[in-house]
């Protein structure tokens, strides 16, 4: 890679660490930084040319009001890595960056990338996506190699979107897996929840297109289709018989399709957004249903034109 990066990337859980190790392998010299850590967040993003946030999303709020208040160069570049929707505001990471550093250049990494297995080598691809196609373009650079294939995109909404609404219909992906009901009904649930999940970007204003792409339908399948996927966990689990509390104080991580549910439920009543799959799910999280009163509840729906 010529004209080697100083990256620092915040948050050093297993997507912070792969990224770090992706970036470090290009030649580029890289900071990991954690809370835990002693060192002092100031002086790891000296000289940063680029700063990625790995963080999850509790964490995104108190990441860029401590970064406020430190003297970062006008010409870094803001990544994040970060797949959820705030819980106050309803707002994507990125949104939140580009609200703080309006004037900044902010890119979204996203795509079907299960930490673990880009950690063994892996093949993987990914997309960085900015309305900055420069900055797109350097971050590209930072973390492509012969295994790990970075593509740019113009649609970080989409991008970011894809990224955090397939945690919800892999929650469903492993409740349908965990009372094995088979390849015909799961890639029903599937494709439906492909459906749902471009049907609330176009309302939030992402492109349709976006959601085919490695961001969307590649994350979607990657994460309803491997055990290593925490939210795939969360669903199958549940159809297990075991209850929230119980599964999420044994993952390793953050499920982020819990809290994106909740918040999808707040926002889709506010737009009045048809999202029979996620409804069922945060009934189904809520404890409000069994995993097989969902299931029941989404095939006895009306009957209608596929398109719709």
């Amino acid at each position: 890679m010529q004209n080697p990066k100083l990256v620092t990337i915040i948050g050093a859980g297993a997507w912070g660490s792969t990224l770090a190790t992706l970036a470090a392998a290009n030649g580029c010299s890289v900071r990991l930084w954690s809370r835990h850590y002693s060192q002092s967040l100031k002086a790891m993003l000296e000289g940063a040319d680029i700063v990625l946030s790995a963080v999850s999303i509790k964490g995104v709020r108190a990441v860029i009001t401590e970064i406020q208040s430190l003297p970062v160069s006008s010409e870094t570049i803001f990544v994040t890595a970060t797949k959820g929707l705030d819980p106050a505001t309803t707002l994507t990471p990125s949104q939140i960056w580009q609200k703080a550093f309006p004037d900044r250049s902010v890119v979204v990494l996203s795509g079907p990338n299960l930490s673990k297995e880009i950690q063994q080598g892996m093949p993987a691809a990914t997309v960085v996506a900015s309305t900055a196609a420069v900055a797109a373009k350097v971050v590209q650079a930072v973390f492509s190699s012969s295994r790990f294939r970075v593509y740019t995109n113009s649609d970080p909404l989409g991008v970011e979107l894809g990224g955090t609404l397939k945690n919800v219909i892999a929650i469903a992906a492993g409740v349908c897996d965990g009372l094995q009901l088979g390849a015909n009904a799961k890639a029903a649930l599937v494709t439906r929840g492909l459906t749902e999940i471009i049907r609330i970007g176009n309302c939030w204003g992402a492109k349709t297109e976006t959601f085919y792409g490695l961001s969307g339908l590649g994350d979607l399948l990657a994460t309803c289709n491997s055990p290593l996927s925490r939210n795939y966990q969360v669903g199958y689990q549940l159809a297990l018989g075991k209850t929230l509390p119980e599964i999420l104080a044994q993952l390793e991580g953050t499920a982020e399709g819990v809290n994106t549910t909740q918040v999808l439920i707040q926002r889709a009543n506010q737009q009045k957004i048809s999202m029979p799959i996620t409804v069922e799910v945060y009934r189904l999280l809520q404890g409000e249903i069994t995993p097989r009163q969902a299931l029941e509840a989404l095939m006895l729906r009306d009957i209608k034109q596929e398109s719709n």
